[in-house]
């Protein structure tokens, strides 16, 4: 909107210059024209008519080269105006398809019955439905949006930015991140379509362990966190950086083998609206100043680190409590400056000396990545480096 302003303002100004380029040469002219015919002109000399005549052909000069200079100038700003236009993003309707497996027909289809509801969160809600060539996926709902300004400005703006968002996030591919297949827009909401996947989510498995009807060892949970940190590092490469915004349990997928793959990337980025500060796993400076940063994101990730060495769920009672230092972070942070990170660690996987040890240096690790300073806090490379350190993957 701003570059559509300035590009009208800079036409209105050189045709203004233009107009009064003209008037002056005109009035000029008229000027030379009226002392002709209302005055004898006196004797001529060569050198008076030789002045003259130099003066005119200057005068010409410039005013043509004026005039040449407002023409190319005026018609830069036209051709401009016209690329911007032509480049401007359309709002597409019906459904947009990145996947070939997907049928634009067969999607509308699917989202027209009634799904299965997988979960919700303050984004959205998630569904699972079947298209009719068997394919399985998983569809989240997007809230609907909103953004200052008049309704109909309002949606289109933010529609138009919310699909120039979406197709970047449809373009990236990486072992462990959640591929976009494809988005439908209806009115004031999207549909986003991944990939379904029926081992469910970290949360899900963490919560089977809490209830001792899954055992995940020591090498699936660091294999785990060594996934999630990829993700970042592939997300973080990318220049301008994409952040995930919102890295938390529900968010890492596990296909079978427990393998990670990271839902919702920058998809806190397309809603105007949304919380980013997620109580549990965002860092502080998200609730100081609401600014957020690739260093956040590890602040998010040294928590799901913490969690998959503890055991624990950060929002549980005993977090609140003075003992404990208030959060997850403080908790590990002490036990480590006292020399008693053992015990932290989920009695569940301790096991090999090996395994203990570096059980010990991811504590660390986590620590550092929960420093509440974000300088402190390593980058997603350092910290592919130090984790793949610790195992051979």
């Amino acid at each position: 909107m701003d570059g559509r302003r300035y590009t009208r303002n800079i036409f209105v100004l050189l045709l203004f210059s233009f107009v009064f380029c003209l008037h002056n040469q005109t009035v000029l002219c008229q000027e030379i024209t009226s002392k002709k015919i209302g005055s004898e002109p006196p004797s001529p000399s060569v050198p008076h008519h030789f002045k003259n005549g130099l003066r005119r052909i200057i005068l010409s000069v410039a005013l043509g080269v004026v005039t040449g200079l407002i023409g190319a100038l005026l018609f830069a700003c036209l051709v401009r105006s016209f690329l911007m236009y032509i480049h401007r993003t359309p709002i597409l309707r019906g459904p947009v398809i990145f996947s070939p497996k997907i049928d634009p027909k067969t999607l509308q289809s699917a989202l027209a019955n009634e799904n299965q509801l997988l979960g919700s969160s303050s984004s959205g809600k998630y569904y699972r439905t079947v298209l009719d060539n068997g394919l399985t996926i998983a569809v989240k709902m997007l809230e609907p949006f909103y953004e200052s300004g008049s309704p109909e400005a309002r949606g289109k703006s933010a529609k138009r930015r919310i699909q120039q968002e979406l197709e970047v996030l449809a373009s990236l591919r990486d072992r462990n991140l959640m591929s976009l297949r494809a988005y439908v827009r209806e009115h004031d909401r999207f549909s986003l379509v991944y990939d379904y996947v029926p081992s469910g989510s970290l949360e899900d498995a963490m919560n089977r362990v809490r209830e001792n009807q899954l055992q995940l060892g020591w090498e699936f949970r660091l294999r785990i966190a060594v996934g999630v940190i990829k993700g970042l590092q592939y997300l973080h490469s990318f220049v301008p950086q994409i952040l995930h915004y919102n890295l938390k349990p529900t968010n890492v997928m596990l296909d079978a083998q427990f393998e990670p793959r990271l839902a919702d990337c920058g998809l806190a980025k397309l809603m105007p609206n949304f919380n980013r500060a997620t109580s549990g796993y965002s860092a502080p400076e998200c609730f100081q100043n609401g600014r957020y940063t690739d260093k956040s994101d590890i602040f998010s990730f040294g928590m799901i680190l913490g969690v998959l060495l503890t055991g624990r769920d950060p929002i549980e009672p005993f977090f609140g409590e003075a003992a404990s230092g208030g959060s997850l972070g403080q908790w590990l942070r002490h036990l480590q400056q006292a020399g008693e990170a053992r015990e932290a660690l989920d009695k569940s996987i301790i096991g090999e000396e090996g395994e203990e040890d570096e059980m010990l240096m991811a504590v660390r690790i986590a620590v550092v990545c929960l420093s509440d300073l974000p300088a402190e806090r390593p980058s997603s490379d350092e910290l592919v480096h130090m984790l793949t350190q610790l195992h051979s993957f």
